[in-house]
């Protein structure tokens, strides 16, 4: 009976570890998640960021085109 008893806490304590390990795998799962997540709306903002001051720089260039040519015809 001793070897019984020694059996089922070796197997209880097997238990615990699994329980331990799909827990911590659970747990990294998440994790590999969320900075997936993290990634992709980072890079979705550089994206946005990009094309905002490219287009912003687009309009700066035709107002300066405007104000020299402005500026070029008053000294004529």
């Amino acid at each position: 009976m001793p070897e019984q008893e020694e059996l089922l806490k070796r197997i209880e304590g097997l238990e615990t570890a699994m329980a331990g390990q799909t827990a911590a795998m659970a747990g990294a799962q998440t994790t590999q998640a969320a900075a997936q997540v993290g990634t992709a709306a980072t890079n979705a903002a550089l994206q946005a960021g990009t094309w905002s001051t490219m287009v912003a720089g687009g309009v700066c260039l035709i107002a300066g085109l405007f104000l020299g040519m402005m500026v070029g015809r008053g000294h004529d």
